[in-house]
């Protein structure tokens, strides 16, 4: 099985983090080098442009993707489950967390086009043609689009355009070229995708199971500590765990002291609270520690 991923970009380091967290090594490559292997002797890497992934998808030289579904979406047919996939979709497996942006129609803030309706007859500028066309057809105003390859904030001030599709993180770019969001087209983050005709190879639902570990994992840590057994309850109270925290009794309790050894996930953000909390009810040897993987 092989895997696309960006050759290079703002999006190729956490990938290849991502795969390593999962479990899949990529084997030391040559620099331009297309291909990769790695640990596991069944599932190879191919390095791509990002845009160029989902086709690579759709025409077998790949049977997974990790691109955003900005890309996937201007390239054709994206579906979350392939009973509704026709044969050249790409089926949406998981979200992968990073790379969040937002393609949203903006136009000058000093001009005249202040809500959707206001595009009709005008000219809209994007990298994204196709997902352009389909917004407007979704809003259902008739407006002309002209595709750029990059610049595309500037072309409402050179009368190329009256308004713009763009790509967002943050916002400041439009606010520097005195533009302003008219509406929201797509909401775009890294995705894992696959032809509908792999979904269920039992090697899919491997990598799929080993990314959904990892992402599990992000924000939390691994809580281990003695606790006295008669105030179990109240040190469950502090910390539920999933579905309730592990307990094991002490082997090293010689002196009879009823402690009991507790382990538990919690949100990471809570850790330095339940701390304290764990030690008001008599916790102690409190230990915290990072989360790889985690199967839920």
């Amino acid at each position: 099985m092989r895997i696309a991923v960006p050759n290079k970009g703002r999006l190729h380091d956490p990938t290849l983090s991502l795969l390593e967290r999962a479990g899949l090594h990529v084997e030391e490559t040559a620099d331009r080098q297309l291909y990769a292997d790695t640990v596991d002797p069944d599932v190879s890497i191919l390095f791509a442009r990002a845009a160029d992934i989902p086709e690579y998808v759709r025409d077998g030289a790949a049977d997974l993707g990790i691109t955003g579904l900005d890309q996937a979406a201007e390239s054709g047919g994206v579906v979350s489950s392939t009973s509704e996939a026709a044969d050249d979709d790409l089926v949406d497996l998981l979200d992968l967390g990073y790379g969040s942006c937002t393609l949203v129609l903006a136009a000058p803030e000093d001009g005249d086009i202040e809500r959707v309706e206001d595009l009709a007859g005008r000219t809209v500028a994007t990298e994204f043609p196709n997902v352009t066309r389909n917004y407007l057809d979704r809003v259902r105003v008739d407006a002309d689009v002209v595709t750029v390859t990059g610049a595309t904030e500037l072309t409402p001030h050179v009368d190329m355009a009256d308004a713009i599709v763009d790509i967002t993180s943050t916002g400041t770019t439009l606010k520097v070229n005195r533009l302003a969001v008219i509406d929201e087209v797509l909401a775009s983050s890294v995705r894992l995708f696959a032809r509908p005709d792999v979904v269920d190879d039992p090697k899919v639902e491997q990598v799929v199971t080993a990314f959904e570990s990892v992402l599990a994992a992000d924000g939390r840590r691994y809580l281990m500590m003695n606790a006295p057994k008669a105030r179990l309850d109240e040190v469950k109270d502090v910390i539920p765990g999933l579905g309730g925290p592990t307990v094991m009794n002490v082997e090293a309790d010689e002196n009879g002291n009823g402690m009991v050894a507790v382990h538990a996930v919690v949100e990471e953000r809570d850790v330095f609270a339940t701390i304290s909390e764990l030690k008001a009810v008599g916790a102690s040897g409190i230990l915290v520690t990072e989360i790889e993987r985690l199967v839920e």
